[in-house]
């Protein structure tokens, strides 16, 4: 069970898989005014920068569950190195479906709502986990602003225009699931540059030491294109959050 390569190829040098920064999560994790002792379910965790830094920052407790077998064994290296392996369990697993054993007081997906088939799916899933009064947290883009023809959707690598909402649709989207948003924190085109730009200089690192891979003409040729790509178009149309959610 894996990602596709390229994504381990491209991110395998992030601690972060999605636009936020290490100050977003901390400005995330201040927000909801995370308790000791809070468990937190993270269905996607990537390399675990969330549960270990809240972990180490707010004494909470955590499991997380990827399908990068890479990205998880960063994560279990994170817990290590800032002394809280005690206090976080990640797990190389299908996200899709999973549900805890116990309730916990934060249940999230941040960036891989398509574990449940988009956000609807995702919110019923992290529901089954969630304690009574817990929060949802839901990572997903939506368009800052709006593409002008599905050519420029597309660029965004969206498959059309209507993949994605505005800010104030996606907002009214949760309230038609039955949730009041208590807290959002955005992503911001630092954020976005840390997230896209980084992983240029690990495809050129990486082709320099892979020359002869079977794989290495897809990443030179992501390589050639990105810059331009992600400048002329996911750079200026779209946007990137996470949003806290309670039952009604």
């Amino acid at each position: 069970m894996d990602i596709p390569r390229i994504f381990t190829v491209t991110e395998s040098g992030h601690r972060i898989h999605n636009p936020f920064t290490p100050e977003k999560f901390a400005t995330l994790g201040a927000a909801l005014r995370l308790e000791r002792g809070t468990s937190v379910l993270d269905l996607g965790s990537g390399s675990g920068e969330m549960l270990c830094t809240w972990a180490r920052d707010h004494g909470i407790t955590g499991t997380g569950v990827d399908m990068s077998p890479l990205f998880t064994e960063q994560a279990k290296r994170r817990a290590e190195e800032l002394g809280v392996a005690d206090q976080v369990t990640f797990i190389h697993g299908d996200a899709a479906g999973y549900v805890s054993d116990e309730k916990v007081g934060v249940a999230a997906c941040v960036g891989a709502t398509w574990i449940g088939g988009g956000v609807a799916g995702t919110v019923e899933l992290l529901a089954r986990s969630l304690a009574f009064g817990g929060i949802i947290l839901i990572g997903e883009p939506y368009w800052r602003r709006m593409p002008p023809t599905e050519e420029v959707a597309k660029g965004c690598l969206a498959r059309s225009v209507s993949d994605f909402l505005g800010l104030p649709e996606l907002l009214a989207s949760f309230g038609r699931l039955g949730y009041d948003v208590v807290e959002m924190v955005l992503a911001d085109q630092e954020g976005w540059d840390r997230y896209e730009a980084a992983k240029w200089l690990t495809m050129r690192r990486w082709l320099e030491a892979n020359a002869d891979d079977d794989f290495a003409q897809e990443v030179r040729a992501r390589l050639t294109s990105e810059p331009e790509r992600y400048a002329a178009y996911t750079r200026e149309y779209l946007g990137w959050g996470v949003f806290a959610l309670m039952a009604r």
